[in-house]
């Protein structure tokens, strides 16, 4: 069992910056892979990035390559999103999600995730 927390979501202009933090109970958050997806308002929930239990391999959303970089630090059981150049496009609940694993890949979609966060909101304005 593993519990998501996240944090740093709030309101930013277009252009700015913030970065996001999920982090992890337990003592094995290094056996777990780690993906962020999001949401917004009448839409299904997306994928955005992911991240191997190693940190050594990461995934990107077409729509955020380049300007989202996904990290974590297994001393600290923490994964991070950091989000530069944000568009009004990216308002969306963001949620940490982590699954168990022995391969060197994450996953890129919801249903291979176990574990979810409760979210943090993104507001860009325009």
């Amino acid at each position: 069992q593993v519990q998501l927390v996240e944090s740093g979501g709030g309101l930013v202009q277009a252009g700015g910056s913030l970065r996001l933090s999920c982090a992890a109970s337990g003592r094995t958050f290094s056996s777990y892979a780690m993906g962020w997806f999001r949401q917004a308002p009448g839409k299904e929930r997306e994928f955005v990035a992911a991240i191997s239990k190693n940190g050594g391999n990461t995934y990107y959303a077409d729509s955020v390559k380049g300007r989202f970089t996904i990290s974590r630090d297994n001393a600290k059981n923490t994964v991070y999103l950091q989000m530069n150049s944000l568009k009004p496009e990216d308002t969306a609940v963001y949620y940490c999600a982590a699954v168990r694993t022995r391969s060197t890949i994450a996953p890129k979609t919801r249903a291979e995730y176990d574990y979810w966060g409760q979210g943090t909101q993104v507001t860009v304005s325009s």
